[in-house]
């Protein structure tokens, strides 16, 4: 079952990315502790591993090295993710740009709202 939310989270994020173009520290940092638990660093450290084909090898590899990488987390995510950025991509390419741009903005406020007053 936890795989499951692990591949639904990665999803939302490659939906959000598809949509917007937004990394996944947007979505996944913010999930991985408020949902899931982790520390800021485990989050961090697997949000980088699920990128490592693309971008984070050497950033993961130091995260993982001092203990800050769900491997087993990190690989379900990426699963979904991988599906939610085509899913997410289809789903906006038709809304206007200035929308677009609306939506992404409150999107961003939401998500640093959350973070300055999480305890």
């Amino acid at each position: 079952m936890t795989q499951v939310l692990y591949i639904l989270l990665g999803l939302a994020a490659g939906i959000f990315g598809g949509m917007f173009g937004i990394g996944g520290g947007t979505i996944l940092i913010p999930a991985l502790v408020f949902l899931f638990g982790l520390t800021q660093h485990q989050a961090q450290g697997t949000t980088l591993a699920i990128m490592v084909p693309p971008i984070g090898l050497l950033a993961a590899l130091s995260y993982w090295r001092a203990g800050n990488v769900k491997i087993s987390m990190a690989a379900f995510i990426c699963l979904g993710f991988f599906i939610g950025g085509l899913l997410g991509a289809n789903i906006i390419r038709n809304v206007p740009d200035l929308i677009l741009k609306r939506m992404f903005g409150l999107f961003l406020l939401f998500v640093s709202v959350r973070m300055i007053f999480a305890k």
